[in-house]
């Protein structure tokens, strides 16, 4: 990474509009040309599966070999990323730790995450927690037929919680209840981790205007060709009610939405995969919420524990938190955005 050239040309931000269309490019590095007018400044596109969606590179350059290798390169450090942080991957550290309840010498990347999930733990109140995994688990299993045993949730409330998980430089380590030990997810804060460490790469290799996406959780740093902010579209939560398209303007920073239709166990949506860590249900009031932060792993963490806090009590969390704005839709499709929301 020694031979470094100047700040590249930007990225377009299709590949978070249009996800699907990227799909097919899995597997390859393809070069399209930019116009005409500059027959030598290729758009370079890269897709691939990663933490279980799909991740999308997209970047100018006048420089083929340096484009690949800042991909290559990429690609590599995010997949060592999703080793060490999918619980999904038997042999990850997350799995190791959920299936032994202890982890010996844990990777700084590891610690890292899990540093940033206790600070937001702590700043949400105890929204956002990622010991709640024993009851996600069993929601994804039974779905609404859980809600008829609220002893057993109750029972999975009290082994759960942030004081359960002790970390450090040397161990990890998570206490058992009974005989069992809880057990953690980084699905709301470890993508976002990862396409940050995926920008890093990025701009090491001298691309300075870059974004990075990986499902619906993105961050750019630098502006779009010619100086402006980019506009990135917020997904609407009930697509069969038209309505325009909402976006936020963005500038070196990061953009993550999290929604109660991305893995719902009712038809209703008023259960979901975001849930309450006190009260063991998802919280009634929003259907999605869309922050931006300085970085990918915060505000994809902020959304998770925003929804859970609801609209007023996030306002007056992100008040208090710098450079850091949300946009709220509540289940009637009613917007609201801090003071500072760019959109």
């Amino acid at each position: 990474m020694n031979n470094r050239t100047s700040p590249q040309k930007g990225l377009t931000r299709r590949s978070f509009l249009h996800i699907a269309a990227f799909a097919g490019l899995a597997g390859a590095v393809r070069y399209f040309p930019l116009s005409a007018d500059n027959p030598q400044l290729a758009t370079v596109r890269k897709s691939f599966p990663l933490m279980g969606t799909q991740l999308n590179l997209t970047l100018y350059s006048q420089n083929q070999d340096q484009a690949e290798a800042a991909v290559a390169t990429t690609i590599a450090r995010m997949q060592e990323l999703e080793g060490k942080l999918s619980r999904h991957q038997q042999t990850s550290e997350v799995a190791v730790l959920n299936q032994t309840g202890v982890l010996y010498r844990p990777s700084k990347d590891l610690h890292a995450v899990l540093e940033l999930a206790n600070s937001v733990n702590q700043k949400t109140a105890g929204a956002f927690d990622i010991t709640i995994l024993p009851l996600l688990s069993l929601y994804q299993q039974q779905g609404e037929q859980l809600l008829e045993q609220p002893e057993h949730i109750r029972s999975l409330i009290r082994s759960m919680g942030h004081q359960k998980l002790h970390c450090n430089p040397q161990q990890i380590r998570l206490d058992t209840t009974g005989s069992q030990h809880t057990s953690i997810t980084l699905d709301g804060i470890g993508k976002g981790y990862i396409v940050d460490q995926g920008v890093a790469i990025l701009q090491s290799f001298g691309f300075q205007q870059v974004l990075v996406e990986a499902g619906g959780d993105l961050l750019v740093k630098g502006s779009k060709p010619g100086g402006t902010s980019w506009q990135i579209g917020i997904r609407n939560p009930r697509p069969e009610i038209a309505r325009k398209l909402l976006t936020v303007k963005v500038h070196d920073m990061a953009v993550a939405t999290s929604g109660d239709y991305f893995q719902s166990f009712s038809p209703d949506l008023l259960h979901h995969h975001i849930i309450n860590p006190h009260t063991g249900f998802s919280s009634p009031e929003l259907a999605s919420c869309t922050i931006t932060a300085p970085s990918a792993a915060l505000a994809d963490a902020l959304a998770t524990g925003c929804m859970v806090l609801g609209r007023k009590n996030s306002m007056d969390l992100l008040a208090d938190m710098p450079e850091c704005e949300g946009l709220f839709i509540d289940k009637q499709m009613n917007i609201h955005k801090s003071d500072g929301f760019t959109g």
